[in-house]
Parts: structure tokens; C-alpha cells; sequence
């Protein structure tokens, strides 16, 4: 049997904001099942999203300035 967590769970798990959490289940990179009123998301998707992300690196855009010494 898959372990599910809330939506509220995967944020504190991830430390991703609310949106972008239902963001990657429509775009279905993450599985999400809707339970009641509330959604879940399964936790084994999870944490192969977030690994997938920690092999790839810093997430991209603009990266912090450092100063010359």
C-alpha cells in the first residue's frame, strides 16, 4: 500500500510553498489523488521529485552576487 501525505505535509517535507506543490501534481511530476475535499500526494513521487532535483543541481535564474575581497 502507497503512503499519501496532505498537501500541508509535502510543503513542510519539500519546503516548496502550497501552489507550487498543486502546481507539480497538475503537471503530474508528482502523484496527487483528491481524498474527501482535500488532496494527497504520495510520498514515495515525492521524494523521487526531490531527488531528481538535488542531481540537477541549484535550481535555475539569477544567482546571488559575491563580493570581490
Amino acid at each position: 500500500m502507497e503512503d499519501w501525505l496532505t498537501t500541508y505535509e509535502a510543503v513542510q517535507i519539500s519546503g516548496y510553498e502550497l501552489d507550487y506543490i498543486r502546481k507539480l501534481v497538475r503537471a503530474k511530476k508528482i502523484t496527487g489523488r483528491k481524498w474527501g475535499q482535500s488532496w494527497q500526494v504520495s510520498r514515495k513521487s515525492l521524494q523521487e521529485f526531490l531527488k531528481s532535483r538535488d542531481q540537477h543541481g541549484e535550481k535555475r535564474g539569477r544567482k546571488p552576487k559575491r563580493n570581490k575581497a
